[in-house]
């Protein structure tokens, strides 16, 4: 046989005397014509997709989903525009992982937020803009004047009985 070798996991090419991949360290295979064309399989065509400069930086979360399906709606729409995503149960939310049901939030790296933003906003997915929780400064604000009231309710009880 003269065909050459091949790693099956990085494809590289090898002489005949070789047998594993010396960087991947798999055990090479004849190559073939067409052994370095690997049928393309549904995750293999998402990946090639993504653009690099997207995949970058932590992971932001940039939208949420009532359910399993939605989030792979969104992921497909953004994966669409290069941006890779990932779907993560919302915390809180107590539901066997095996179901679809229950809210799910997406997660896109930093570089892609931007990006990712936009294809929301465009597609009319963008999270509407919430309002805001009280801040812990109106918090301490509110139970400070509710302790108030009940000392002042308290002392006139205290004030009428005498």
């Amino acid at each position: 046989m003269s065909e050459p070798l091949a790693c099956p996991s990085c494809a590289r090419t090898f002489p005949l005397d070789e047998r594993f991949c010396p960087d991947c360290k798999m055990p090479l295979v004849y190559a073939g014509r067409s052994g370095l064309e690997r049928p393309v399989t549904d995750q293999h065509e998402r990946m090639r997709k993504i653009k690099p400069q997207l995949a970058e930086g932590e992971l932001v979360r940039v939208a949420g989903a009532r359910h399993q399906a939605e989030g792979e709606f969104i992921q497909a729409l953004l994966l669409e525009e290069g941006v890779p995503s990932i779907l993560k149960r919302s915390m809180g939310f107590d539901v066997p992982d095996f179901l679809a049901a229950g809210p799910r939030d997406v997660l896109v790296p930093q570089a892609g937020v931007q990006t990712a933003r936009e294809v929301l906003l465009e597609a009319d997915l963008a999270p509407e803009s919430a309002p805001a929780g009280p801040t812990p400064w109106k918090l301490l604000l509110v139970i400070v004047v509710a302790l108030a009231l009940v000392a002042l309710v308290a002392w006139i009880g205290v004030q009428a009985l005498h």
